[in-house]
C-alpha cells in the first residue's frame, strides 16, 4: 500500500441478488480504467473476480473477490460478493471492511430478498450506502416506477445523482453539471439536483443560509463536506444508473466512487467489541498512527482485506498471504483505517 495516502482510499462492497450483474459491472469498471484490457465475460468464465473452476461452471459468484483500479488520482478497492440467498452471509462478512456499501439492483428484476436485506443490514452499521441500477437498457422496463418503488421501500432520501436518458442508452449527470440541458427519460436534471441539494444543505445551517442567498449556486466543491455528512448520518442515499453491458454510466459511476464516497477517514468508525458475549463492550476507534492498531480482517478467494483503525493494542505489521501460508512485517503501515491487501513475498 505504499505511496497510497488514507484520503485517497475508496474502500466499496458490491452487493446484490444474483443476477443482478455485479461481476460484469466490475469488468466494465476494470476495463474503463484500464486495469484490465477489455471486459470478461461470465458466461465464457474470463471474468476477474470469478475465477474458480466452481465459479466458472455455476455462472455466478461464490466467494467474495477482490479487486483494485485507479482512477483520478484514487486508489479504489471493489469486493466483488455472492449474492445467492444460501451466501447471504458471505457478502454480509465483508462490511467491517468497507465504508461503502453499494447495492445493485437489476432493473428488469426489481427491489429482491438480498438487495434488500443488505441495504438494510449496512443501514444498521452505519455505512455510507449507494443504490446502482444495472440494466438500465433493458426492454420495456420502467425506471421511474423502479426508483419510486426504491423510495417507498427504503425511504425519500434516495436520491438520484444521475438520470438515464434515449431509453436507457445513456445516463445524464445531475450532481457536478446541474446546468446540463440535456433531456432524461424521467424528470429533469434541475430537479434532481435541487433535490439532492436540499437533502444534503438540511444539515448545515451555515450552508443552509448561503444556499437561500446564492440560490442553486452552490458548487460541488462547497457541497462536498455535508454531501459526506449526509452519507454517515444516512441522511442521503445516492442513487445511480448504468448498465455494465452497454456501458451506459461507468464513467458517471467511476467519478461518484472517487469523488463522493467516503474515505477510510470519513466514514463511519467500524464498531468493535472487547470480549465476547455478556461481557463484550463497545471500542471507540479513532484514526490514530500513534496508537497500536485494532483492525477487521476479511477473507476472499486467496488474499485478505484488513480494516486498520487506531484502539486497544494489537500486533500492527504482520500480513499473510493463505496459499501458502506466509506471514511477515510489513516494512510500513498506512495511518489511519486504510485496508492492506496482503499479498506474498
Amino acid at each position: 500500500m505504499a505511496g497510497y495516502s488514507t484520503e485517497s482510499i475508496r474502500n466499496i462492497a458490491l452487493t446484490g441478488q444474483s443476477g443482478s450483474g455485479k461481476t460484469t459491472l466490475v469488468e466494465a469498471l476494470l476495463a474503463a480504467t484500464g486495469a484490465i484490457g477489455s471486459p470478461g465475460s461470465v458466461e465464457q468464465g474470463s471474468t476477474a473476480a470469478d475465477f474458480d473452476e466452481l465459479e466458472k461452471a455455476h455462472g455466478h459468484s461464490l466467494e467474495t473477490a477482490l479487486v483494485s483500479l485507479q482512477h483520478a488520482g484514487r486508489h479504489i478497492n471493489i469486493i466483488d460478493t455472492p449474492g445467492a440467498p444460501d451466501l447471504l452471509g458471505r457478502a454480509l462478512a465483508v462490511l467491517p471492511a468497507v465504508e461503502t456499501c453499494a447495492v445493485v439492483i437489476n432493473a428488469p428484476a426489481g427491489i429482491e430478498l438480498v438487495s434488500r436485506r443488505m441495504l438494510e443490514t449496512a443501514r444498521q452499521r452505519n455505512h455510507d450506502c449507494l443504490i446502482i441500477i444495472n440494466h438500465i437498457d433493458a426492454e420495456g422496463v420502467d425506471l421511474s416506477v423502479l426508483l419510486n418503488q426504491i423510495r417507498e421501500a427504503f425511504g425519500d432520501e434516495c436520491l438520484p445523482l444521475n438520470l438515464p436518458a434515449e431509453q436507457g442508452g445513456r445516463v445524464v449527470d445531475c450532481f457536478f453539471e446541474p446546468e446540463s440541458s440535456a433531456a432524461t427519460d424521467f424528470a429533469s436534471v434541475e430537479t434532481a439536483h435541487t433535490e439532492i441539494v436540499d437533502q444534503v444543505v438540511e444539515l448545515d445551517e451555515a450552508l443552509m443560509e448561503q444556499y437561500l442567498e446564492q440560490g442553486q449556486s452552490l458548487s460541488p466543491e462547497q457541497l462536498h463536506e455535508p454531501f459526506e455528512t449526509a452519507l454517515r448520518e444516512g441522511h442521503l442515499i445516492p442513487v445511480c444508473f448504468v448498465s455494465a453491458t452497454t456501458g451506459a454510466g461507468i464513467d458517471q459511476l467511476l467519478r461518484i466512487l472517487a469523488e463522493l464516497m467516503p474515505n477510510p477517514a470519513e466514514g463511519n468508525p467500524p464498531q468493535f467489541l472487547k470480549d465476547t458475549g455478556d461481557d463484550s463492550v463497545p471500542i471507540m476507534v479513532v484514526p490514530d498512527a500513534e496508537q497500536a492498531c485494532t483492525g477487521a480482517c476479511v477473507q476472499d478467494h486467496a488474499s485478505i482485506l484488513c480494516r486498520q483503525a487506531g484502539g486497544v493494542p494489537y500486533p500492527p505489521g504482520y500480513c499473510c498471504k493463505r496459499q501458502p501460508a506466509v506471514y511477515r512485517q510489513c516494512p510500513q503501515t498506512v495511518p489511519g483505517r486504510a485496508p492492506v491487501l496482503f499479498t506474498g513475498p
